[in-house]
């Protein structure tokens, strides 16, 4: 078969695709008052990965679903990307994924099927990955190729973590570096490096099951998955969420290694710009570099944590323990809420 490259056909890519936060508002504001429903524990009330309902004996369901289209050229590793990002929102909540069915859109006077097929075949890959079978789906024909999964996971409810429940001196944690965004954006301009090639999706296809492991521990204190809205999208959700300003040390963020050089070439994403709109108010200490780095907008991103300091070394021990090492130091802190939602130093 003829080389193709997926992200021609997209207009957008991965989590970059996702309607800005600003604009994601005002199409979820809504006068009707839904009825109460005290088995819903997490729903459109908060900004939370995943709905979480109550199935009686202290356990929970959790549901979500995410899609987009292709970040990446090649079809099978698309669908390996796809599912661990669309699996991610059950651990960022802290459960276990226990089936996944599959949501294709697919232009089929453009695309041959049989790069539809790979796609498909590598979301199995991923869901035997994560323990847990693709048990079916539905397809369209679209204008452009969109993949995702509707996955089901399950959670004891003492674990539940979300991402509005941190506390006032909490430290700060992620689990994957920063700047996939611009490695994509310099592969479709032909400006990435040999050596960085594949650098950005091998990330991406990591599962976040630290998640699952890290929610039994009682110093973990709130939760959420870095994705289309950039490590400072997610962190104003965290820290306004729980009406507390977080204090993040740039330093301190884990970012992709010789991230500098794309910067110097202006290899950014234009939802970073896009992002950047929608926060400005509520952010202070920004700069040229900080600005685009946090704002990129990252594709099955790592797993934002907030931990009681008590917890500290108890918490830094199981992140070496489960192959993190390379993330124990904290980004920063929640502190009482100040005029800004996030402040950089």
């Amino acid at each position: 078969m003829e080389e193709i490259k997926l992200t021609k056909y997209s207009h957008g890519a991965g989590c970059g695709c996702k309607i800005a936060p600003h604009v994601l508002e005002q199409i979820l504001k809504s006068e009707f008052t839904a009825p109460v429903n005290d088995k819903l524990i997490v729903g459109n009330s908060s900004k939370d990965d995943a709905a979480v309902y109550d199935i009686g004996n202290g356990q929970g369901l959790i549901s979500t679903t995410d899609f987009f289209m292709p970040i990446v050229d090649d079809a099978f590793d698309f669908g390996k990307i796809a599912s661990a990002n669309a699996i991610s929102d059950v651990y960022a909540m802290g459960g276990k994924p226990l089936m996944a069915i599959a949501i294709l859109g697919w232009p089929i006077n453009k695309l041959p099927v049989e790069l539809a097929q790979k796609v498909i075949e590598g979301a199995r890959t991923i869901c035997a990955e994560a323990g847990i079978p693709l048990a079916g789906g539905h397809s369209i024909d679209s204008p452009e190729p969109i993949f995702g999964l509707a996955v089901t996971g399950i959670i004891d409810l003492k674990n539940l973590k979300q991402n509005n429940t941190a506390k006032e001196g909490d430290l700060i944690y992620l689990t994957k570096k920063i700047g996939v965004g611009m490695l994509t954006t310099a592969e479709k301009r032909g400006l990435l490096k040999e050596e960085h090639k594949g650098v950005a999706a091998k990330q991406m296809m990591k599962l976040n099951k630290f998640g699952e492991i890290a929610a039994k521990m009682k110093g973990v204190t709130a939760m959420t998955d870095v994705t289309g809205f950039g490590l400072l999208g997610h962190l104003i959700e965290m820290a306004e969420g729980a009406d507390l300003t977080a204090e993040l040390d740039y330093s301190k963020v884990p970012l992709i290694d010789d991230l500098q050089y794309y910067l110097d070439k202006m290899c950014v994403p234009d939802s970073s710009y896009r992002n950047w709109s929608g926060y400005d108010p509520k952010v202070s200490g920004i700069t040229g570099n900080s600005l685009l780095t946090l704002c990129d907008p990252q594709t099955n991103g790592g797993l934002l944590i907030s931990v009681n300091p008590d917890s500290k070394k108890e918490f830094e021990e199981l992140l070496i323990t489960e192959g993190y090492k390379d993330f124990v130091i904290p980004i920063g802190s929640m502190k009482r809420k100040t005029e800004k939602v996030v402040e950089i130093i």
